[in-house]
């Protein structure tokens, strides 16, 4: 019993009502042969199916990765380097002469030489390490490094120049009565000297790059200059700058008033005023002023209500900061000059990872422009123009970071504001930088592929930068007034994305399929066009798409996929307009592959939500291809069988291995049958009419491919020596598991070769003729299941009946357990071996067939064992609930419905009867007639009849009153019925004799109206199994009476007996329809139970039924 524990599935059931496969093909011709038809020789290539599945298989390949929409993390797949990008010497800035070098140098290092101020924590203090270092970047010798220097150093010495910007100030005191103050600031110079410096115009001339360059007129700021009021606040903002003329960069001190204005004189006229101090004595006395402010902590007598209140000063040494010098506009073109220099001296391309440069420059590069930009006063804004325009250019001779390229847009971005400063030929170059930026950025994109490939993940990354410089210089666009650089970017990306496009599907249709070959041999380089294809717009969807949509707005996918479907629809029509004269197996396979692909790809724009696919070309190009795909199918068909055939040929009928019960060519089938599902849904058949053809036609191959197998495995497995004399065959247990693994690996596959109807029905109901053979062939396989299982169990009949039989044989002795004992322990041991032999759908099929085995083993012994004492069939009845509970197994074998239906509820009612006493049996005789239902009520016609009972007569009255529908008994296809009436059971009534009507001749519907009358107290009528049985007789004159059938009336609802008769005439009740039948099984069972008894009463109604059954038709 412990075997039946592991049991965890119960037996599928199903029954089909269309003609099997089978059957249909007994009807053929070309069946009648007992051998399975062998496959058509000549497609592809004789032999096992081998190379034509796979083939098939690199097919399905392709198709792995098409399988729903891409998603970037499975694309990129490599971290690699990113490809080489384009450069080109002469994008650079122009090259200069021997003499601008020259130049350029000593303006080098003149900015070292006066350099004034304290070096910043991440900036070269040290001179002659800046010195070597533009030795270095100008490949100077020391003699000539030298003699540059003397005529620096012999050159007119700059005049210094102070920028001064007052930004902020916090928590200051408050002066006015409202609890704030006006704050402003007056700054100004107190020289080494002690007299402040006077303005006036400078007639030196310092070096500059041009020689003969004329200085700019004085400079525009006074020695003493003052910021805006800032009205009611202690933390004024101003954010103003001021330019002061520096004599001694060592000894000068730059001084700070902060004043709360409190008067309306114009602060403009007090600053010029101020300005007109002359010497000494008027500053000192400007000063003194200042102090006696101070001490008076800003109050005033009546006098002075307008005087300003004093906040604070501040002195600040200039030598803490950065000396500077106006030169005009050559310091702009000298500094772009000299940082091309430095980042083509820093930028070495033969480091590893010269490409993702980001234009770190090292500390005395980065110290040398520092002073170089603020020696020529440039602005943040003229530095950031400057390294973009110099590092765009550096980028297109030698590759940077777009990271870095990206930042100094973002730089420039930030200090836009200023753009009306800049003048108009920094303008003009600026504009040009973006304009050869642009075009250099297009013709990468043109490029696509190469450069930026989707599956590299570096390579993308550069491509998102690019994307964003691109969109980030449309940004300067509307502040360019003298000159513009591109207005329509995005047009032109697009322009550029179609024409790369265009480019790249040539070069791979020149490189794979050349149009100067032949029709075959372009069609297999045509297929890998459109897998490239394919594989291309997968990356533009995954990748590219989200990027040009989410940063230049434009539907990169739409763009590319309407362009390259067109094309590829092109090529394919041209070619099979070519190749469809010349069909051949090799033609129609590679334009099936090719109609495949072409399949994908009109899917994969279809499975994007709000894409209509009848839009494309390649809307209708399966036309074309239909007698392709179907001389492609008729090969699928003959190579299915050639592979069957060689798998079974192969094939030992063993496991393949410890987890699986099924042997190799059940694997090999199922895995065939798989393939063909997947290639039908990637043919995706768009015409409804021609998909239901070709699906049909392949159903059907499919449908006969299956029977042809296991035909193949029986003739294997009755080929096998010693099979017949095993108790327990391995071979046909393999069998059986190849054949359900078959079976629901073909249901599967043909509920996969669903096609779209021209009239959709409900949604998941499979069209009428793929329905018809999945359940034609659905019935076939449980046919042949049904027999496999049935020659399995048949080889346990004899052991079976060897153990009912000592069961029967065992005395009254011994217990019921021991005489069960040998049964259990053979079936326990048996089912052992099946249970590691069969799968469990099978495994439930065997436990049912070994269910009806064993009971009819059961009702065998009870037969042929009559007259036998109780005890026997007590034994009996404890080893048919011992079986049940095996057979359950506690909820885990057979369910409990299926073991107590058919035969169970035979041999229990049997066994039941037997323990009956005579009576019992004849009233169960009778109750079996009652509880009988007919199965066709019209098949023998059906009797009307009233009955009541009348309590003061004590007497049932029977009123016959006709009949209908009654079989032709006669030859003249007439008959000449009466009826019997009489009471049973016999003991109930033993002093009633039956009773009977008039004969009707010659017809089916005879009208009686005939009344009986019995008389018999109502107590035995109410008694059980008491009844009124009719018996409809044919008159014969000269043979016996034929039967033409019964029905029966139980007492217990008659009126007046159920319930006393309640006014009105009993005539007038309802009439009692009551439909013929004949004796059924049931019915029969209580009688054999009586045939056994000996004694007399049983055999007197024995004996008046079999003379009853003389004269009754066996049941047809």
């Amino acid at each position: 019993m412990t075997t039946l524990l592991e049991i965890k599935s119960s037996v599928l059931r199903q029954v089909q009502a269309c003609p099997t496969f089978r059957r249909r093909a007994e009807g053929e011709p070309a069946a009648t042969s007992a051998d399975p038809p062998e496959p058509a020789a000549g497609a592809w290539k004789p032999g096992d199916g081998v190379e034509f599945f796979a083939h098939m298989r690199l097919i399905l390949k392709k198709g792995e990765g098409r399988q729903g929409l891409p998603r970037p993390e499975v694309l990129l797949r490599s971290g690699s380097p990113a490809p080489a990008e384009p450069v080109d010497p002469s994008r650079g800035l122009r090259a200069l002469t021997q003499e601008e070098v020259e130049m350029l140098y000593e303006e080098a290092l003149y900015t070292v030489l006066y350099r004034a101020g304290t070096m910043g924590p991440d900036q070269v203090d040290d001179q002659e390490t800046l010195l070597g270092y533009l030795q270095q970047v100008f490949g100077t010798s020391p003699e000539e490094h030298a003699e540059a220097i003397e005529r620096v150093k012999k050159a007119k010495a700059p005049t210094y120049a102070l920028k001064v910007s007052v930004m902020r100030a916090k928590n200051l005191l408050a002066k006015d009565p409202n609890g704030f103050s006006d704050p402003y600031c007056m700054l100004g110079i107190l020289p080494a000297s002690g007299a402040p410096r006077e303005p006036g115009p400078r007639t030196e001339q310092r070096f500059g790059f041009r020689k003969g360059s004329k200085r700019g007129g004085p400079l525009p700021a006074k020695c003493i200059q003052v910021t805006e009021v800032k009205s009611s606040t202690l933390n004024p903002v101003w954010k103003e700058n001021f330019v002061f003329e520096i004599e001694d960069v060592r000894a000068d001190q730059l001084h700070l008033d902060i004043w709360d204005h409190d008067d309306d004189v114009s602060l403009v006229e007090a600053c010029r005023k101020l300005n007109e101090v002359i010497g000494l004595k008027g500053m000192s006395r400007y000063f003194k002023q200042i102090v006696k402010s101070a001490r008076a902590n800003g109050t005033a007598g009546p006098a002075e209500d307008h005087t300003d209140d004093f906040l604070g000063c501040l002195n600040i040494p200039v030598r803490r900061d950065t000396g500077m010098s106006q030169r005009g506009r050559a310091g702009f073109l000298s500094y772009m000059l000299l940082l091309s220099r430095l980042l083509q001296f820093e930028h070495r391309s033969e480091e590893p990872k010269a490409s993702c440069w980001r234009g770190e420059l090292s500390g005395p590069a980065a110290t040398i422009l520092c002073l170089h930009g603020a020696q020529n006063n440039l602005s943040a804004l003229q530095l950031a123009v400057l390294h973009w325009q110099v590092s765009s250019r550096h980028h297109q001779t030698r590759t940077l970071d777009y990271g870095y390229l990206l930042g100094l847009l973002e730089d420039m971005q930030a200090h836009w504001e200023e753009a009306s400063s800049l003048p108009q030929g920094q303008e003009e170059s600026l504009a040009d930088s973006f304009n050869a930026f642009s075009e250099f950025g297009l013709r990468l994109l043109r490029q696509l592929r190469d450069f930026f490939p989707a599956t590299n993940s570096t390579a993308v990354y550069r491509l998102e930068l690019l994307l964003k410089c691109l969109s980030k210089m449309q940004i300067f666009q509307p502040s360019f007034e003298v000159c513009s650089f591109r207005t329509e970017l995005n047009a032109d990306i697009s322009a550029a994305l179609k024409r790369g496009n265009r480019e790249w599907y040539d070069r791979l249709l020149n490189t794979k399929s050349p149009r100067e070959q032949s029709g075959p041999q372009r069609l297999a380089g045509l297929v890998e066009l459109a897998d490239a294809v394919y594989e291309d717009l997968q990356s533009c969807y995954g990748i590219y798409a989200s990027l040009f949509h989410s940063i230049t707005d434009i539907d990169f996918f739409t763009l590319t996929f309407r362009q390259l479907e067109r094309l590829v629809a092109e090529e394919a029509w041209v070619l099979t307009e070519e190749l469809s004269p010349k069909m051949t197996l090799e033609v129609a396979s590679g334009l099936f592959e090719l109609y495949v692909t072409l399949a994908d790809i009109r899917r994969f724009w279809s499975s994007i939500s709000g894409r209509d696919s009848r839009s494309l070309a390649l809307a209708g190009i399966h036309g074309p291809f239909l007698p392709a795909v179907k001389l492609w199918l008729q090969v699928l068909r003959d190579q299915v069988r050639w592979r069957l055939q060689g798998a079974v040929d192969v094939d030992t009928l063993e496991p393949m291995d410890a987890s699986s019960k099924h042997s190799s060519s059940a694997a090999t089938a199922s895995l065939c049958f798989s393939h063909i599902q997947e290639l039908w849904a990637r043919l995706a058949w768009p015409d409804p009419a021609q998909a239901e053809a070709l699906g049909t036609q392949l159903s059907q191959d499919l449908c006969a491919a299956t029977l042809f197998y296991t035909e193949l495995l029986r003739k294997k497995v009755d080929a096998q020596p010693g099979a017949a004399g095993e108790a327990l065959s391995e071979p046909l247990c393999v069998v059986l598991n190849n054949v359900e693994l078959l079976r629901k690996a073909a249901g599967q596959t043909l509920r996969g070769l669903a096609w779209p109807e021209v009239t959709s029905g409900p949604e998941g109901v499979l069209p009428r003729p793929l329905l018809g053979c999945a359940q034609a062939l659905d019935e076939d396989l449980q046919q042949e299941v049904h027999t496999v299982t049935a020659h399995l169990t048949s080889k346990m009949v004899a052991d079976i009946r060897k153990y009912v039989q000592h069961i029967s044989l065992s005395p009254d002795s011994i217990q019921n357990d021991e005489a069960v004992a040998p049964l259990m322990k053979y079936l326990d041991e048996k089912l052992a071996v099946l249970n590691s032999s069969l799968v469990k759908e099978n495994l439930s099929r065997v436990l049912e067939a070994l269910w009806e085995l064993l009971l009819q083993a059961i009702l065998r012994a009870l037969g042929a064992n009559l007259d036998v004492s109780a005890d026997f069939y007590g034994r009996f009845h404890f080893t048919l609930e011992a079986l049940v509970s095996f057979f359950h197994a506690e909820g885990q074998g057979l369910p409990l419905e299926s073991l107590k239906d058919g035969s169970y509820k035979r041999l229990e009612e049997e066994l039941r009867l037997h323990q009956c006493s005579t009576r019992e049996c004849i009233e169960q005789y009778y109750l079996d007639k009652l509880k009988q239902r007919s199965l066709e009520q019209k098949r023998f016609g059906r009797l009307s009849v009233r009955c009541h009972y009348e309590a003061a007569e004590q007497r049932l009255v029977v009123e016959v009153l006709h009949a209908a529908d009654l079989p032709p008994l006669d030859a003249n296809g007439l008959s000449d019925p009466f009826v019997i009436v009489e009471l049973g059971p016999p003991h109930l009534f033993p002093l009633v004799r039956s009773q009977r009507t008039q004969v009707k001749n010659r017809t089916l519907h005879p009208v009686y109206d005939e009344l009986f009358y019995f008389s018999v107290p109502a107590e035995a009528c109410r008694r059980r199994g008491a009844c009124v049985l009719f018996t409809v007789m044919d008159h014969d004159w000269l043979s016996t009476n034929d039967f033409a059938g019964e029905a029966a009336l139980g007492l217990g609802g008659v009126g007046g007996i159920a319930r006393p008769q309640v006014g009105g005439s009993a005539r007038a009740r309802q009439p009692v329809t009551l439909h013929l039948r004949r004796p059924r099984a049931q019915v029969k069972s209580a009688l054999r139970m009586l045939e056994g008894r000996t004694n007399k009463e049983a055999q007197e109604f024995v004996k008046r039924l079999k003379e009853l059954e003389k004269c009754m038709e066996a049941d047809p």
